[in-house]
């Protein structure tokens, strides 16, 4: 067996031929063509990946920012602690109200205690209202408007903040 170096060589080769010395080899023809063939073949695989690739970008698409959290009468009396969405839902008697569970210090999960929330990990602890009564939180707990969907279900509003007075009345 012969080796792809002794083979290619043996290919590129010109024989010696007439009295200029050029002679047409088909092998060399053949060798010259497929390396041709193979660049430019590649080149557009190459280019027909990019295209395909602008035509479907990588998109994060994130979760809505208006969504349902159920009944208002699922709801009872007190704070209501929903983990998926990392809200607190109240049910006061003078209405609804929406606070967020994300420590604004680090981004810790808050616990609701006897008199408010307390942040785990830094030790931050809030009232009632949200308002940081020690700890390192530099602000208080974020509060979100409600409102009440066709179908009758609370819908809290992420990028609509109110003050921690808001009450949303069914």
């Amino acid at each position: 067996m012969t080796s792809l170096g002794t083979l290619i060589a043996r290919l590129w080769r010109r024989p010696s031929g007439g009295p200029d010395g050029t002679v047409e080899d088909p092998r060399r023809r053949k060798l010259l063509f497929l390396a041709g063939a193979t660049t430019m073949s590649a080149g557009m695989f190459g280019f027909l990946g990019a295209t395909a690739r602008y035509l479907f970008p990588n998109v994060l698409y994130e979760p809505s920012a208006r969504f349902p959290v159920g009944r208002p009468d699922e709801y009872p009396p007190g704070v209501t602690f929903l983990p998926d969405r990392s809200l607190f839902i109240g049910n006061g008697s003078d209405g609804f109200y929406a606070i967020s569970s994300t420590c604004p210090h680090l981004g810790c999960t808050v616990r609701s205690v006897a008199k408010g929330f307390s942040c785990p990990c830094h030790g931050s602890l809030f009232d009632a209202n949200g308002q940081v009564t020690s700890g390192p939180s530099p602000r208080p707990l974020s509060w979100f408007g409600l409102n009440l969907s066709p179908r009758g279900e609370l819908v809290v509003d992420l990028q609509r903040v109110v003050e921690p007075a808001y009450r949303f009345k069914v």
